[in-house]
């Protein structure tokens, strides 16, 4: 009986000193979700551009799939955060199993996302299905795996640590996306039909002569190419999933009252939705996600057809992604010194040289644009998630009985962030159509490299300029953060009283 009395609890308080992260963990565990990036950042680069000159589906039905597809994920983002935090904690933690599990049907569905059907009538359903569900799959990955941030440690140090890690990696990931995805299938773009400096008395004919031969052939080079990285990048998924589970141990933190129920997720989620400060901040980067996931999703189109770079948009996606990475140190001590309200500044470097690049395009000119369009996208990466954590504790502190929304948060900012992506995308690739966009042509219409110079250019600067005005309402500073922090280490204290009291009263008893 004494023996029983004194077993460990299911999911025990863990001492302060466990709770400090090492290196290797902090790395483990950026590497698990890099892993997502790589697959993203190629289809955010490249999909597009394969729908209308490999598959040759039609601007209309490009923008479908895209807007589909991203609708599909945020749909799965609530529905994911409701599940999760109905789970169990298990011997691996509560977040793991979900990352375990869904991982190699996203290798699957990633694959035959990027396969060229012998079919050509039933293609839009294709990547429209496979699509969708891949979108889904990298929610039910992508919820945990950004929620296991409350999990690591109480230390807002230390989370702030772990999440500059994650996004280091995980720019370094986009950086190996783009990279493998862009020198793969390089060649599948080149044409020698087509040249760079298109001769003085241009005729229509010239206009309309495909850059390649309908590939049409699931065997076909341009068809290869795709698939050849489409596996590569699978290999990627199965190795980063590993290092995680391997790395990464997932603990709970005992801040509520010993008596606490979880928060039901209904309850949990209007909760949220009527928190300012989460209202705040994910009306902001909605805002900015999208303009950057515009530069990203219309940047090789743009190079292409409309800047005469056609031979160098391989290099400039790398350039972004390499000053991206190398920046993700920079910003994390730049917000450590001066706030990270202060360091969203950097988010409207890249407006200035955008435009002058749409105005003016230069080579050049080209590669200074994507270094500085790299510092900027590295703060809008590393700056929502690193005040997310902020949002929660702050929510923590309002609402201390009650404890399992970290999910609700994190589900429901991804959920608008892809909302909002998803809207985006299917705008761009409507105007596309709108403009006359044709598939698979040496040289499209003045109305289209219009409306490429829009989308890289003046849409953009106006989603991150009110985006950053929003941010200037975020009511969280340095302050009140070091404030929640105290307040909460109280809390934490008094649960972990209160429990070796109820222990000890057991104790008694028997």
């Amino acid at each position: 009986m004494a023996g029983a009395a004194k077993e460990p609890p299911e999911r025990p308080a863990e001492k302060e000193e466990d709770y400090r992260l090492s290196i290797c963990g902090k790395l483990c565990y950026a590497i698990g979700g890099a892993p997502n990036q790589v697959a993203g950042s190629a289809a955010a680069f490249f999909l597009q551009i394969y729908l209308l000159d490999i598959a040759h589906i039609t601007p209309f039905h490009a923008s479908l799939v895209l807007f589909i597809g991203k609708a599909s994920g945020a749909v799965t983002d609530p529905v994911a955060g409701f599940f999760i935090s109905k789970s169990r904690w298990t011997k691996i933690g509560r977040l793991m199993p979900w990352m375990l599990a869904c991982t190699p049907f996203t290798v699957v569905s990633y694959f035959f996302m990027w396969y060229l059907p012998p079919f050509v009538s039933g293609r839009v359903a294709w990547y429209l299905t496979f699509y969708c569900l891949f979108q889904a799959l990298t929610t039910l990955f992508q919820v945990p795996y950004s929620a296991l941030t409350m999990f690591l440690s109480t230390d807002q140090k230390e989370r702030d640590s772990a999440t500059a890690y994650r996004m280091t990696m995980e720019v370094l990931g986009t950086l190996i996306g783009a990279a493998l995805q862009g020198q793969i299938v390089a060649s599948a773009h080149v044409s020698h039909h087509c040249t760079v400096n298109p001769p003085v008395n241009t005729t229509d004919s010239w206009h309309d002569t495909l850059s390649f031969p309908d590939p049409s052939d699931p065997l076909s080079h341009q068809a290869k190419v795709y698939m050849i990285a489409a596996g590569v990048i699978g290999g990627v998924y199965l190795l980063g999933i590993v290092i995680l589970f391997l790395g990464v141990k997932e603990k709970d933190d005992p801040y509520a009252l010993n008596s606490d129920r979880a928060i039901p997720f209904c309850k949990g989620l209007g909760l949220t939705m009527k928190h300012g400060p989460y209202v705040k901040l994910t009306a902001s980067f909605l805002l900015i996600s999208t303009a950057v996931q515009l530069e990203q999703s219309n940047f090789v189109l743009f190079c292409t057809h409309a800047a005469g770079l056609r031979n160098h948009f391989q290099y400039l996606v790398v350039t972004i992604l390499v000053s991206a990475a190398v920046s993700i140190p920079f910003w994390q001590k730049f917000l450590q010194r001066f706030g990270k309200k202060c360091a969203a500044c950097g988010v409207s470097w890249m407006i200035p040289f955008a435009v002058m690049l749409v105005t003016i395009p230069n080579v050049i000119l080209a590669y200074f644009v994507a270094f500085i369009s790299g510092l900027s996208i590295a703060a809008s990466l590393l700056l929502p998630w690193s005040m997310l954590p902020d949002v929660v504790d702050n929510f923590r502190l309002q609402n201390p009985h009650g404890k399992g929304h970290e999910t609700i948060f994190y589900s429901s900012y991804v959920f608008f962030t892809k909302m909002s992506a998803g809207i985006g995308l299917g705008i761009s690739a409507a105007g596309l159509e709108f403009a006359g966009y044709k598939a698979g042509t040496c040289r499209q219409s003045d109305n289209v490299i219009l409306t490429l110079k829009m989308l890289i250019g003046a849409v953009p600067a106006i989603l991150i300029l009110a985006g950053l005005f929003v941010l200037l309402f975020y009511p969280i500073t340095e302050e009140s953060r070091k404030e929640t922090k105290l307040a909460l280490d109280v809390l934490r204290r008094s649960h972990q009283s209160t429990e070796n009291l109820d222990d000890h009263q057991k104790d008694t008893s028997v």
